[in-house]
């Protein structure tokens, strides 16, 4: 069994983490009864442009919790005419789109090499044996053919991926793969075998969960180091951590991808070993001036929250951070936005609340984000914000007795 090994492990323990080894007890125990699928990446599907017929995708992707067994989720859910993934492989990430030497192994699809996607559809690989640590820089590589039409990816990847002409999904260097991009496309969930009692979050959100304002390449979005934080913790049971952000995503409208409501099953609930919603969003809904009120935003979490608790997870709810200063703050939407935030302190509809705006805000003027945090803009988070936002999730909130 090949073992995939963590992305700091020295050239030494690189090679030896790459060579054949033997399946300890503890890794027969973990693929017996008494472990579970987990999803450890996700990224939120949306409908992209027509692409190439024929390309190579090179994805670098960032994983939260480690187990073995891994697979890919490879998605076609907005493309009109079937795909084929003509080549598929995972490894570890050495720098740029360069892998760890013998990382690099061929994945497969109900024993074949190759698998053809139908418009609408999701595929999973076969389980990938050998142990895949926690916050890896994992790399995903496929080869498609005869794309046509709309593909499916996530466009503000805040990562750097790169693309090929041809297929050189088997190679570890780098030389083919000459054109960076930064979107992901095709891919939107790895998932890993854990313990049983292992599980995972999902952050439903929009561009403050995607990262919008974080440093590109520096996975410092609030998720991720919600993720660090989690692996770090002894004794804590949620370790997955997937962000399904979308940026300028609403929680009641299509628009910059499908609503909250609209997208929850594919991009949430249908998510391996989720244990926990975390819910935020709602800054767009009210920014819009579509005539959306407090009551409207209210409604449309009670059926996130309903529908969450009918699949036995948990809901964290965030309040709406500040946002004066953005070009479409007004005292309308300002009033909207404290409506929302006083519901969700005080309905106890939600299993706990993180206050993403106490947080954030400044003392001097409480409409506005701590210019300390400030990306900019006065809506999104920087690095510092995004750190600050993750410190203060309680972690032993992320799991509740349902």
């Amino acid at each position: 069994m090949a073992v995939l090994g963590p992305l700091t492990a020295t050239p030494a323990a690189q090679s030896a983490q790459a060579a054949p080894a033997t399946r300890t007890a503890q890794e027969a125990q973990v693929s017996g009864r008494n472990t579970h699928t987990v999803v450890t990446w996700g990224a939120a599907a949306e409908r992209q442009g027509a692409g190439p017929a024929d390309r190579g995708y090179r994805l670098i992707v960032r994983t939260s919790v480690g187990g073995t067994d891994l697979r890919i989720r490879l998605s076609n859910a907005f493309g009109d005419h079937p795909v084929t993934f003509a080549s598929a492989y995972a490894g570890l990430r050495k720098q740029g789109a360069e892998l760890v030497r013998g990382s690099n192994r061929r994945l497969t699809f109900g024993g074949a090499a190759s698998v053809t996607v139908p418009a609408g559809e999701t595929v999973l690989s076969d389980p990938l044996p050998g142990r895949l640590a926690a916050e890896s820089d994992l790399v995903v590589s496929l080869y498609v053919t005869g794309a046509q039409g709309a593909t499916t990816g996530h466009g503000m990847a805040m990562q750097t991926s790169y693309a090929a002409a041809g297929d050189h999904t088997a190679e570890e260097g780098a030389a083919n793969w000459s054109d960076p991009m930064g979107s992901w496309y095709w891919l939107d969930a790895v998932s890993v075998e854990t313990p049983a009692r292992i599980g995972a979050v999902v952050t439903l959100g929009d561009s403050i969960t995607d990262g919008w304002a974080s440093s590109t390449d520096g996975n410092r979005r609030w998720p991720d180091y919600l993720s660090r934080r989690l692996q770090a913790a002894s004794g804590g049971t949620v370790k997955g951590v997937a962000n399904e952000g979308i940026s300028g995503n609403k929680v009641l409208a299509d628009g910059a991808g499908e609503s909250a409501l609209n997208r929850l099953e594919r991009d949430v609930l249908s998510q391996p070993g989720v244990s926990t919603v975390f819910l935020f969003e709602g800054i767009n809904d009210i920014k819009a001036h579509t005539g959306v009120t407090a009551d409207d935003l209210i409604a449309g979490y009670r059926r996130i929250i309903d529908r969450a608790h009918t699949a036995g997870k948990c809901v964290v709810g965030a309040t709406v951070m500040p946002f004066k200063g953005w070009y479409e703050y007004d005292d309308e939407a300002e009033a909207v936005r404290r409506g929302v935030n006083d519901w969700i302190r005080n309905s106890g509809a939600l299993d706990a609340v993180t206050d993403f705006d106490r947080i954030t805000r400044s003392p001097y003027d409480q409409q506005r984000i701590l210019p300390f945090f400030d990306g900019g803009d006065h809506l999104h988070p920087n690095d510092k914000g995004m750190q600050a936002m993750a410190d203060a999730v309680d972690l032993s909130a992320l799991r509740c007795a349902r």
